[in-house]
């Protein structure tokens, strides 16, 4: 791409600043053994949280190009978001103050309602947040002053995973087991797998707090009720659907063939294309030259139906968003001794109870 790229600058942009700052706090986790390293992605997410909380407003409202394709409908989920992301990364209490603050969920819609309560996508980051707090509150129990508010978050994951399976009929499935979470719109498979992701995450969560599952009314279920939904949905994705279709590029005998992608349908014969110059390929009807292993493509429709044609985006277009569900998801459920590890994410977060004092040196007469 040697092309112009215009960047557009923000005066204001509390959505798109507080999920950078999720993302580098999380990170910062992720590299603490470097320690300069984490430290800088730490201080990058402090300012740019700041940021978001100081100079209020949605980034979509100030670069029209981006509302058309994806515009942001708020930003006090990505104050949980991040917020709860920071707490973890710093152990600053005034993060898990802020989030556990009932009028930032009750913007966020924490306490439910709508057809997409539960929905985690790159727009809405609530049910991320609602189970990263009720890790916190399963593995550390920071009790009062918080206990309230992170007792209604955990509640509401509770609902949303009970939402989730297909016995509720919550979310509509197709007749080949996919559950469609975007109310019938095109490309429904990255709000497929980032269930499947939580899903198979709070399976863990539970089972790494000796918790043996949860309730839904009256009934009970086992956390494996969960890895069986993220289980079914993954399996779809991969083949297990009536086209016995892989939707991830690469995998398996028979995948998309014309993704909607530049580079895996530009041939690469040494010659040099400049940016009009892919559009000869866009409406051919040859295979990709190039196999973009390992890409999510949007999916079918809610009959199962699948249009492999590289022109209709909707159907065979990949995107970022739809890839980091796929990830987490595999990763979710991937290995025999399934669990996460309790206790490094919590780190940086300071005993909440003082140590009780060490006893007296024994006396003499």
């Amino acid at each position: 791409m040697d092309y112009a790229r215009p960047v557009a600058q923000l005066s204001s942009g509390s959505d798109l600043a507080a999920e950078m700052a999720a993302a580098l706090a999380a990170a910062s986790i992720v590299f603490k053994d470097n320690a300069a390293y984490s430290e800088k992605l730490v201080n990058g997410a402090r300012t740019l949280f700041q940021m978001s909380r100081d100079r209020r407003g949605r980034y979509s409202a100030s670069v029209p190009d981006a509302a058309s394709f994806y515009n942001s409908t708020g930003y006090y989920d990505e104050f949980l978001w991040g917020g709860a992301w920071l707490y973890y990364a710093t152990g600053n209490i005034s993060y898990l103050q802020l989030v556990t603050t009932y009028g930032i969920g009750l913007h966020a819609g924490a306490y439910g309602g709508g057809p997409s309560y539960g929905v985690f996508d790159w727009d809405n980051k609530l049910i991320g947040a609602q189970v990263l707090l009720t890790r916190l509150r399963l593995l550390q129990g920071p009790g009062y002053p918080y206990e309230e508010v992170l007792r209604n978050l955990h509640n509401q994951t509770n609902i949303v995973m009970c939402s989730y399976l297909p016995i509720y009929q919550r979310f509509p499935r197709t007749q080949g087991g996919l559950t469609i979470f975007n109310q019938g719109r095109p490309a429904p498979l990255q709000y497929t797998v980032n269930a499947a992701f939580l899903a198979a995450l709070y399976a863990d969560y539970l089972t790494a707090a000796d918790v043996p599952g949860w309730n839904c009314g009256p009934e009970f279920y086992n956390a494996e009720t969960l890895r069986n939904f993220s289980r079914s949905q993954i399996d779809y994705v991969l083949g297990k659907n009536p086209l016995k279709m892989s939707y991830m590029v690469g995998f398996g005998n028979k995948y998309p063939q014309h993704v909607h992608h530049r580079a895996a349908s530009i041939p690469r014969n040494k010659q040099r294309y400049g940016c009009l110059d892919g559009w000869r390929w866009l409406d051919s009807r040859l295979p990709n030259p190039n196999v973009l292993v390992g890409a999510l493509v949007g999916g079918p429709d809610v009959r199962d139906h699948f249009q492999d044609v590289r022109s209709n985006y909707n159907s065979t277009e990949p995107t970022i968003a739809g890839n980091a569900g796929l990830v987490a998801a595999l990763v979710a459920l991937s290995g025999e001794d399934s669990g996460v590890d309790a206790s490094t994410i919590f780190s940086q977060i300071p005993p909440m109870f003082p140590a009780p004092p060490q006893p007296a040196a024994p006396g003499f007469p």
